[in-house]
């Protein structure tokens, strides 16, 4: 096997979800404490600088420049440790398997059910057969976002350890934590990392590429009610979870994220919990455009008031916290140009053409960017992420470590 997927096998066996629940706490999960030790260690057996794994599972490192271009901006790029909490995690077995064609058993998921891909649910396969691809065996998902991301940075960090002639800036790598619960490497010490701009390996298909992401929120609707025995309750008994269904019946139901695609935006009912008395659901907004978010919000808040109205008691209240925000907004300015030129270039000298979308979601550089560290988004190459049907083609997978080793010479010259 090739460096690269050595190293993704081996960083996917590593458990590391991240936990909604358990958010308050940086990283939300022990595991992710062993994820990050696992990658230092591979770094400092590389011969990375200043390795460093902070008490919140932030891992960050440095590759010295090549003789000579000491003096270039440090170049940086960032990946996530952590995996999605949305589907079974923990153990991971992946494997890899060479595709045929037509329809893919990969395995049972934990309750015996057939776990496939095909063409019908992944219409990419048909130019794939004959492909080895990483799979599970259907009982969790893989963790391609965003281990194979981690695994294509060290990966290149070996090649430049193995080929000392290839040439190169300064490069900081940061592998951070909690990015699938929106945490957004809100932690991590940009002084230090000295990157003046760069990547993260955070997207789908290889030469997918994105510049733009959703604007987000999260909202919290709460619902307090009062119980009285069913027999007595006619004119008395508020029941909160009843409010709660009120209150998501006013929300347009075709702006769900299975009704959207492109730039839609949505509404999204993460979870609902509660009885008479009490009961809470967890929102996110998510828009590419900030005064649709806007929009979005004052319509949830409105929502609330009118369920008041309906009841004769402040049953319900809303509490909205932004996220992170479009970075278009940052990485469009022409001083940063050099970011969507300098892939398309490295693309197309990895044998692919670069493909713009507009990532439904985000990326830790949603907020890095506004925090002075601009930051496009490449390829980590997963499809059906956050599942048990995920998949990493290994061509791709290897393909951008090409990729990589492409743009960072691209950065041996000044930008204009």
């Amino acid at each position: 096997m090739s460096d690269v997927l050595d190293r993704f096998i081996a960083y996917c066996k590593v458990s590391s979800q991240s936990n909604p629940l358990t958010a308050d706490t940086v990283p939300s999960t022990e595991s992710q404490h062993q994820m990050a030790e696992v990658v230092a260690a591979d770094l400092r057996e590389l011969g990375a600088e200043n390795v460093t794994v902070d008490e919140h599972a932030y891992v960050v490192a440095h590759w010295p420049a090549s003789k000579g271009l000491e003096d270039l901006p440090t170049l940086g790029f960032c990946c996530h440790i952590d995996t999605a909490w949305q589907s079974w995690g923990n153990p991971v077995h992946p494997q890899v398997v060479t595709y045929e064609g037509g329809k893919l058993v990969v395995g049972s998921d934990r309750e015996g059910r057939e776990v496939y891909i095909s063409p019908e649910t992944n219409p990419q396969l048909e130019h794939m057969t004959g492909w080895q691809l990483v799979t599970t065996d259907g009982t969790s998902l893989l963790g391609g976002d965003d281990k194979a991301g981690i695994a294509m940075l060290v990966s290149l960090l070996a090649r430049y350890k193995e080929h000392p002639e290839l040439k190169h800036p300064r490069i900081a790598l940061a592998f951070v934590p909690d990015e699938e619960i929106g945490h957004g490497a809100a932690l991590l010490d940009l002084d230090a990392f000295g990157a003046v701009y760069g990547y993260t390996i955070d997207g789908g298909p290889f030469g997918e590429f994105c510049y733009e992401t959703f604007n987000a929120a999260e909202v919290f609707v709460c619902a307090h009610g009062l119980s009285v025995h069913t027999g007595t309750a006619k004119g008395q008994m508020i029941n909160a979870s009843e409010a709660i269904m009120r209150f998501h019946e006013l929300l347009p139901p075709a702006e769900r994220p299975e009704f959207t695609e492109g730039y839609d935006g949505f509404f999204y009912l993460e979870r609902v919990n509660g009885d008479c008395e009490s009961a809470r659901a967890d929102y996110i907004i998510r828009d590419h455009d900030q005064a649709k978010v806007e929009r979005r919000k004052q319509l949830m808040v409105d929502a609330a008031a009118y369920v008041n109205k309906q009841i004769g008691s402040e049953v319900l209240s809303v509490e909205i916290h932004d996220q992170y925000h479009n970075l278009a907004d940052i990485v469009l300015k022409p001083e940063y140009a050099h970011l969507i030129e300098n892939a398309r270039i490295a693309y197309e000298k990895a044998g692919v053409q670069m493909t713009c979308i507009p990532m439904r979601g985000g990326t830790d550089g949603s907020q890095l960017s506004f925090r002075g560290f601009p930051c496009a988004n490449l390829s980590a190459c997963y499809y059906n992420a956050h599942g048990v049907r995920e998949f990493v083609p290994v061509p791709e997978l290897e393909g951008m470590v090409d990729m990589l080793e492409h743009l960072v010479e691209l950065y041996t010259y000044p930008q204009n």
